[in-house]
């Protein structure tokens, strides 16, 4: 009898359990990843609220993306897909590349059956330049329907004529091998498509996202109405102390700048954000030119409001 009793309590137990476990298992949000050659994609199974896509800044591929951003746990909890590019080569794009990439991210939309509604585009350093071109050519060509709710920019070396002139400077200062290495490919990549500015700096205002010397912001043109946010931090003792660089020889100078001349040109939803004390990579070290100054919560709300 005793042990009749006992086996009905233990049964009344575990039935009493069960819906417990059953609203943990649908509250939470089950996602799917697919990873090519050209992507790596998160994928949110069910009732998903928006997509998220991104480049890396220079040489980074998905896994680096993820290393620095460590976004992926939080657009699962915000019902956000997530697709990380294999795209880092660029500082700027050819209509040809233009083209290429618009049609990889129809494609990719298409076969994963991906929310194109609530779609965002961004991009640390060159992969900052990568998402607002290729934004501002998808709106403007109306063929592929896959138009950016959002485009945004994470410390990105907006002006090439300016770039040009600061890698000039570096190498003169002589001060970071590092600096110099990178300055001496930069005028070697630039000089060998666009030639000397010395000689003409069409070539410059007709590949650069911004070219402060001439207000020149055409290639964003069809972005007046989407909205923008310009990601920068403004550490300018950092890159004194670090690279000897003054402000003008910075990203966060001419971002400033473009924000200010966006919002002048009428564009209707234009956020500067320059953050104080963000910038850190993955391993701990202080870097004001880094994923890390974008506040992810933050980030994700701002593609969920109306």
């Amino acid at each position: 009898m005793l042990k009749n009793i006992f086996l009905i309590g233990l049964l009344s137990f575990l039935i009493s359990c069960k819906p417990n476990s059953k609203v943990k298992a649908e509250n939470k949000t089950t996602t799917q990843t697919f990873k090519t050659e050209n992507y790596t994609l998160q994928k949110i199974e069910e009732n998903s609220k928006g997509l998220l896509i991104l480049f890396g800044g220079f040489g980074e591929n998905p896994e680096t993306i993820e290393r620095e951003f460590n976004i992926l746990k939080i657009a699962q909890k915000n019902k956000i897909s997530v697709l990380l590019m294999n795209y880092s080569q660029k500082l700027w794009l050819e209509t040809a590349d233009k083209t290429y990439l618009a049609q990889l991210l129809q494609g990719t939309i298409k076969e994963h059956n991906l929310n194109k509604e609530n779609l965002y585009v961004g991009g640390f350093s060159s992969g900052g330049l990568v998402s607002v071109l290729l934004s501002d050519y998808i709106i403007s060509m109306k063929q592929y329907h896959i138009d950016p709710k959002g485009v945004f920019l994470v410390d990105s070396p907006i002006d090439l004529l300016e770039l040009y002139r600061t890698s000039e400077k570096n190498i003169a200062n002589n001060f970071s091998d590092v600096s110099v290495q990178e300055s001496n490919w930069i005028i070697n990549t630039l000089s060998a498509d666009m030639g000397e500015p010395k000689n003409g700096i069409t070539a410059y205002e007709n590949y650069a996202v911004y070219t402060h010397e001439t207000d020149n912001a055409k290639n964003l043109s069809h972005l007046k109405n989407t909205k923008i946010r310009l990601y920068t931090e403004p550490d300018f003792k950092w890159w004194k102390e670090q690279r000897k660089a003054e402000p003008e020889q910075t990203n966060a100078f001419y971002i400033k700048a473009l924000a200010k001349s966006l919002q002048q040109k009428g564009f209707k939803d234009v956020t500067y954000i320059a953050t104080n004390n963000k910038g850190y990579r993955a391993n701990g070290n202080r870097h004001p030119h880094s994923w890390s100054i974008i506040e992810k919560e933050e980030l994700m709300h701002w593609m969920l409001q109306d």
